[in-house]
């Protein structure tokens, strides 16, 4: 089977799927990634980085590179891109496959507070000062700026510069996956009574559920953005699975 593929990924489960396709002969495949993370992990394909100018330039970047499928490996929270890729699909007439892994589920002992947007769960922190663990994105941090009161511990893949303008912060620059047994160390050492996150899914970024559902800390979970159009499959198996109909119906039709 024959094909050419374009990944929009920054997700290890874009660079594992990136990986099996190359696996099989006769793909060719380009992973895309925005180019916020300064050092990104190496990848197992050829590769570009930055944007594509919204939806139309998406579109175009497709049809001038004569790609025959489209696969949204985003992270479930980049939701604007998620959605250029909706509309450049349907623009540039190929098929559109998005991998998005589930969502953690609420165990009994988990005591979370969902969230609408990170304005929410600068909100939610209240008035009185607390000491509250930032697991988020740097783009998201400028929020908190507006709750100087509050003790923040923040861990981010890339340093966050310039730092925030409150007087008590502390950084920490590290990629996960993390440790159960490290995460209840760190929840512990700094006296965290909330951990603000995204319900990303997956297995690198729970321990910090599984840390905060022992300690009994309060989560304030972001909700993820409603799901585009399109065929949405939860694992890297199935997506393979869509990702070779697709293409051997383009067969079929001597595409």
């Amino acid at each position: 089977m024959t094909g050419s593929i374009l990944i929009l990924g920054g997700t290890a489960h874009a660079r594992i799927l990136a990986g099996k396709l190359a696996e099989d002969s006769g793909y060719r495949l380009l992973l895309s990634l925005a180019g916020r993370t300064r050092d990104p992990v190496v990848q197992p394909v050829p590769m570009r980085s930055g944007g594509f100018g919204g939806a139309s330039g998406l579109a175009a970047f497709i049809m001038e590179h004569d790609f025959d499928l489209l696969v949204d490996a985003t992270h479930p929270y980049a939701a604007r891109i998620s959605a250029n890729a909706v509309q450049a699909a349907a623009i540039a007439q190929v098929p559109l496959v998005t991998l998005q892994r589930p969502a953690w589920e609420k165990q009994a002992d988990d005591n979370w507070q969902s969230v609408a947007n990170v304005d929410s769960a600068v909100s939610a922190l209240g008035a009185e000062c607390t000491n509250a663990f930032l697991a988020l994105g740097r783009q998201e941090l400028l929020p908190f700026q507006a709750a100087p009161q509050h003790n923040y511990l923040i861990r981010s893949v890339d340093p966050v510069e310039p730092p925030l303008c409150v007087p008590h912060a502390r950084y920490i620059t590290a990629r996960g996956p993390f440790a159960v047994e490290d995460e209840i160390n760190l929840l512990r050492e700094n006296r965290i009574s909330f951990i603000v996150c995204k319900n990303s899914g997956g297995t690198a970024a729970y321990a910090k559920i599984e840390a905060a559902r022992q300690l009994g800390i309060k989560v304030l979970m972001i909700d993820r953005p409603p799901l585009g159009s399109g065929m949405t499959v939860p694992n890297i198996e199935s997506a393979l699975a869509a990702i070779r109909h697709q293409l051997s119906l383009l067969d079929e039709r001597g595409e």
